[in-house]
C-alpha cells in the first residue's frame, strides 16, 4: 500500500514516513500541495496524509482538488491548529478523518486502517456492481449466439485482445462486459470511453489525460483512461470514428503500453487489456483511407461477430420475455403479447436490432391498455410491416429471383420462432391461431377487400367469408 503523506514541516514528514513503514505501508512525501497533486496525477497512490496550514495551495483546497480528479483515494487531514470549523469544512470536502497534531501513534494507524478498509469496500461495491446477476447479458439460444458465447469462454481467461464487429445495437459492449467479468481483472473496474461521443480536440485529452495548462480550460492535471485502466480493462468503443492522428498514437501505446500525457513530457508505463468494438467494416474503412491498416491488425488478435437480430430471430420471445419482465419491474404492469403479435414481430427485420426492439417493447407497454397486446395494437406501432419493405428493397436491388439459400434459412428461423410461440398447444388449436394470423395480415394487404385477398389465396369469396366468421376476423 503506498500513502503519500504531505507536510511542508519535515520533522512531520519524517514522523508520519517512519510510522508507514514500521505498518508496511510505503510512503511518498510531498511538501506542498501542488506537488501532491502531481505525485497523485502520476502514481498510484492508496491513501493521502495531508496538513491543513501549508505555503500557497493549502490543504483544504488541495484536498478538494484532490476528491474532483481521485474521488476514491482517501484522505486523512493532520493540523496543528485544529478546530471544529476546519475539521467540519474538511469532511464536508470530502475528509475521512481528522487529526491533531502531534498525532499519536496509535490514533494515526488505526485511522488509516479503517480509511483503506472502507476503500477497499467501495472498490469491491463498484466491481460487484459490474458483476451482478442483473447487469445485462447476452441473451438467446440461437445457435450464432450459443458459439459466441463458446468464443467469449475461451478468450476471456486470456490478455488477448479482442476487436468487436456488429450492427448498431447488437450488444457489443455486452460482449465487452462478458469478457471482463471473466478475465483475470475482473477485480479491478473496466474502463470504457465511447470514441465517438468525444470532440475530436479532446479524445486525446481523455484518452491519455493532460498536464495543469496543456490547453485553455485544463486548470488541473488529470489522469487518462489508459491511465485509469492500468491493471485491467479497456474498452474503446466505436473505435473506427478516431481521426488518424489519434489512431497512430493509440498504436504506439498499444505496442509500448507507454505514453505521455497533453502538455506533458513524462512517459508513464501501464499494462492494459484492450478491448475495441465498431460498427463498421474496418477493412473496406482501410481501402477508403479512414483506418490505419497496422492498427486493424494490432486490435485484430481475436474477432468476434455479434450477429444482428434479423440472423437470429429464433431469439426474439427470449428478448421479450426480458424486456417485459424489466419494464414490469419499472412499474409498467403485468402484459404479454399475443401469439399473434409474436409471430407478427418475427416478420419485421429490426434494423436497430436489440435496441430497437427493447424501445418497441418500452413503447408499447407504455401506450398500449391492453393487458394482452394483440397484432393490430404491433401493426399500429410498426405498420412498415404491412409494406414489406425488405422485400421490395431486394427485389429492386437483386431482380425477382430470390436466393434459395437465405430464403429457407429465414423460413428455418420463423419456424424456429413459431415452435416457442405456439409452444403448449395442440394441433386444432395452433393451427386455428395461424388460419386467423394469416386472414388478417392478407387482409391488411388488400386493405380490407374480401374478393381481392380471397383471389390471392386461392379461396372462394363465401367460404373465405364463414372462415373469417369462425375465426372472429
Amino acid at each position: 500500500m503506498k500513502i503519500l503523506v504531505v507536510d511542508d514541516e519535515e520533522s512531520i514528514v519524517e514522523s508520519l514516513s517512519g510510522i508507514m513503514v514500521d505498518e508496511g505501508y510505503s510512503p511518498v512525501c510531498a511538501r506542498n500541495g501542488e506537488q501532491a497533486l502531481e505525485i497523485v496525477d502520476e502514481q498510484h497512490v492508496d491513501l493521502v496524509l495531508m496538513d491543513i496550514w501549508m505555503p500557497g495551495m493549502d490543504g483544504l483546497e488541495t484536498l478538494k482538488r484532490l476528491k474532483e480528479s481521485h474521488p476514491l483515494i482517501p484522505v486523512i487531514m493532520i493540523s496543528g491548529h485544529g478546530n471544529i470549523d476546519s475539521a467540519v469544512q474538511a469532511t464536508k470536502i470530502g475528509a475521512f478523518d481528522f487529526i491533531e497534531k502531534p498525532p499519536s501513534y496509535d490514533k494515526i494507524v488505526l485511522s488509516i486502517k479503517n480509511a483503506l478498509h472502507l476503500s477497499s469496500i467501495e472498490k469491491e461495491n463498484i466491481i460487484l456492481r459490474q458483476k451482478a446477476d442483473d447487469k445485462p447479458k447476452l441473451t438467446g439460444k440461437a445457435p450464432c449466439i450459443v458459439q459466441l458465447r463458446e468464443q467469449i469462454a475461451r478468450v476471456a481467461p486470456t490478455d488477448a485482445w479482442v476487436l468487436i464487429q456488429g450492427e448498431h445495437g447488437t450488444g457489443k459492449e455486452l460482449v465487452a462486459q462478458e469478457i471482463h467479468r471473466s478475465s483475470n481483472r475482473s477485480h479491478n473496474q473496466l474502463v470504457d470511453i465511447n470514441c465517438a461521443a468525444i470532440p475530436e480536440e479532446l479524445i486525446e485529452s481523455e484518452l491519455f489525460g493532460h498536464e495543469k495548462g496543456a490547453f485553455t480550460g485544463a486548470g488541473s492535471s488529470k489522469r487518462g483512461k489508459f491511465d485509469l485502466a492500468n491493471g485491467s480493462v479497456l474498452f474503446l468503443d466505436e473505435i473506427a470514428d478516431m481521426s488518424l492522428k489519434t489512431q497512430a498514437k493509440i498504436l504506439r501505446i498499444l505496442q509500448e503500453q507507454k505514453f505521455e500525457r497533453v502538455g506533458g513530457s513524462k512517459t508513464i508505463s501501464v499494462d492494459v487489456r484492450v478491448l475495441a468494438a465498431t460498427n463498421k467494416d474496418l477493412e473496406k474503412e482501410i481501402e477508403l483511407g479512414n483506418f490505419r491498416e497496422d492498427l486493424y491488425w494490432r486490435l485484430n488478435v481475436v474477432p468476434l461477430y455479434v450477429p444482428p437480430l434479423r440472423e437470429r430471430i429464433e431469439d426474439l420471445p427470449f428478448f421479450i420475455d426480458d424486456f417485459m419482465k424489466l419494464f414490469a419491474a419499472k412499474g409498467l404492469g403485468q402484459k404479454e403479447f399475443s401469439p399473434e403479435a409474436l409471430a407478427l414481430m418475427a416478420q419485421h427485420s429490426w434494423p436497430g436490432n436489440v435496441r430497437e426492439l427493447r424501445n418497441f417493447v418500452e413503447r408499447i407497454m407504455i401506450m398500449s391498455p391492453e393487458m394482452v397486446i394483440s397484432s393490430e395494437t404491433v401493426l399500429t406501432l410498426l405498420p412498415h410491416l404491412l409494406e414489406r419493405r425488405d422485400l421490395h428493397d431486394s427485389s429492386e436491388i437483386h431482380g425477382t429471383e430470390q436466393d434459395s439459400t437465405s430464403a429457407g434459412q429465414n423460413v428455418r428461423k420463423v419456424q424456429a420462432c413459431f415452435s416457442q410461440v405456439y409452444e403448449g398447444m395442440n394441433y386444432k388449436e395452433a393451427k386455428k391461431e395461424f388460419d386467423r394470423l394469416f386472414i388478417q395480415l392478407k387482409l391488411q394487404e388488400n386493405s380490407g377487400n374480401v374478393s381481392k385477398t380471397a383471389e390471392q389465396i386461392g379461396m372462394e369469396r363465401s367460404h373465405l367469408h364463414k372462415k373469417m366468421k369462425t375465426l372472429d376476423v
